[in-house]
């Protein structure tokens, strides 16, 4: 699929820095993140996990690791997984020194939040001894006293000083080697806060509206904040929080990138909503393409339309196109040239052989 004029982002310039082998901002590709929900102290079950999550396209994982059991099952883990592997820390700094010695690539941290000056201090030194990055994650739901005592109540500013008293401890003790997040529950409050802090530092930004909701509501809440930042040209790397399986983090994460013609991964379904002029019935279909088409990886566009009055049209745009026609005689579509007729009860089989030769094709 190629990037019309009109979809074009100019990305806000950024450093870049280094996760594992993932780089991260400037002009590195925007990465899609999860995170584990297992208890990590269960190794095979937090590896099966992120093999899964790899799978589906990660780019790198996030790992909770509130004791010493985790920290010490994060050494194995890192050995078995191919991405980068982000240690989740909260108020334990003993926690993140373990988890920075046991391989993590990552420290997610709050600085504010794991104590004294000198104790961030050996948080700081031992993720320059590992090579490990850092991510400040600034939380709606978890600001220090200080900043709750001054603002009252969370909102873009407090997120934004917030953050910026976490830069200058990690600037004061040369390291930059680090990422930013500013996360809410609201929308609203999110993105002026990124957009704030998007304006004062060059520093990569990751993306993602915090405890969202399921997997409908939380996709929609984060497609619209996450979405709109991206537009902006806001955004190095990004997760969709969601309360369901966190390979729908994946997927979700994919889809906002490729509706946007950033990134694409997979195919790309394009289906009309069905209505009494459909010739086949599209939802059914589509429901099934997705399932027999999941295992692609490599990009393509596939448009599904019940009927001619859109059906062409969307067939010119994609990789291969679907377009119902009368008494049964549909019309496939490759690259938007009329490729062959083929009868309702056929069209599974052939969408699906066209799309994997395509992507064979591809891959040559």
């Amino acid at each position: 699929m190629q990037i019309r004029p009109h979809r074009i982002i100019n990305r806000r310039k950024t450093k870049k820095i280094k996760v594992g082998k993932l780089y991260i901002g400037g002009d590195s590709p925007i990465s899609v993140q999860s995170m584990t929900n297992t208890i990590t102290s269960d190794e095979a079950s937090t590896i099966k996990q992120i093999k899964k999550l790899e799978d589906a396209g990660a780019d790198l994982v996030r790992v909770s690791c509130p004791d010493e059991e985790s920290t010490r099952a994060l050494k194995n883990i890192v050995k078995s997984s191919d991405v980068p592997i982000v240690a989740d820390i909260h108020f334990h700094y003993k926690r993140a020194i373990e988890s920075a010695l046991s391989g993590a690539s990552c420290l997610r941290i709050n600085p504010g939040n794991i104590g004294s000056k000198e104790r961030i201090k050996e948080v700081i030194k031992a993720a320059k001894d590992n090579n490990c990055a850092i991510r400040i994650g600034v939380n709606a739901g978890s600001l220090g006293k200080n900043i709750l005592e001054k603002y009252k109540e969370p909102c873009p500013e407090a997120l934004v000083e917030s953050a910026e008293q976490n830069i200058k401890l990690l600037e004061d003790n040369d390291f930059f080697n680090f990422k930013i997040s500013v996360k809410s529950s609201d929308v609203f409050l999110s993105v002026k806060a990124y957009e704030s802090l998007s304006s004062l530092y060059d520093y990569p930004l990751h993306l993602g509206i915090t405890e969202a909701g399921g997997l409908l509501t939380g996709s929609i809440k984060s497609s619209i904040g996450i979405g709109r930042l991206l537009m902006q040209g806001i955004g190095d790397t990004i997760r969709v929080s969601l309360s369901a399986d966190p390979i729908e983090e994946i997927k979700a994460g994919f889809e906002i990138l490729s509706s946007l013609g950033i990134r694409a991964r997979g195919v790309q379904i394009i289906s009309c909503p069905s209505c009494a002029r459909q010739a086949f019935p599209v939802i059914d279909t589509v429901k099934i393409l997705e399932k027999k088409l999941s295992h692609i990886k490599k990009p393509l566009t596939l448009s599904i339309i019940g009927c001619v009055v859109n059906g062409p049209g969307e067939a010119a745009q994609t990789d291969i196109g679907l377009t119902g026609g009368g008494d049964g005689n549909n019309l496939l579509y490759l690259s938007g040239i009329p490729h062959n007729k083929v009868i309702t009860e056929d069209i599974i089989n052939k969408v699906v052989n066209l799309v994997e030769t395509k992507a064979k094709e591809n891959n040559n």
